[in-house]
């Protein structure tokens, strides 16, 4: 057999090996034959000529790289990938789907009287439920009215108003 063949042959199955640590569960002993089987590769085109070994080492320091991300882009779909990448959370299970947040989102657009004074954070009394909140803008003192404009992520932003709008005033259109 030719050197040249032995040697890139050598080369391949290292980086073959190398990448199959990935997949499989061999405790780090494929990858150690993986290199060992590059330094060897390298080593023998070395062995042939100089320039030979040159550009194989370039070859090998070029294609490891550009190989190393596609297969980390497949390994979370193996088997063993899909034991140890940890998987994201179900839709129904992040916070804005917590039945805490939910009830948070009703406030949206609701009037309510200050308890504490809101510089920024305080407490506001909507209907006899209290709510912490973040104020925008200025301090709020105690007893006066404020309007939830924003509700994201559990917390509530309130703005200042003067006085809630009368029921009588309100145009039918508005309370849909």
């Amino acid at each position: 057999m030719n050197d040249l063949v032995l040697a890139y042959a050598l080369i391949l199955i290292g980086l073959l090996l190398m990448a199959a640590e990935l997949f499989l569960p061999t405790g780090g002993f494929a990858f150690v034959l993986g290199v060992g089987g590059v330094i060897a590769g390298i080593a023998i085109a070395f062995n042939r000529s100089t320039p030979q070994g040159w550009v194989t080492v370039i070859v090998v320091v070029v294609l490891v790289p550009l190989l190393g991300p596609v297969l980390l882009h497949y390994w979370p779909r193996t088997a063993i990938g899909k034991r140890m990448m940890l998987a994201g959370p179900e839709e129904d299970a992040t916070i804005a789907q917590m039945p805490v947040n939910l009830e948070l989102e009703q406030l949206l657009g609701r009037y309510g009287k200050t308890v504490s004074a809101l510089r920024p954070s305080g407490i506001v009394n909507f209907d006899g439920r209290r709510v912490d909140v973040l104020s925008e803008g200025p301090p709020i003192e105690p007893g006066q009215w404020v309007k939830v404009i924003e509700v994201k992520a559990g917390r509530v932003v309130v703005r200042h108003v003067d006085r809630p709008p009368d029921l009588g005033a309100l145009d039918p259109k508005d309370l849909t």
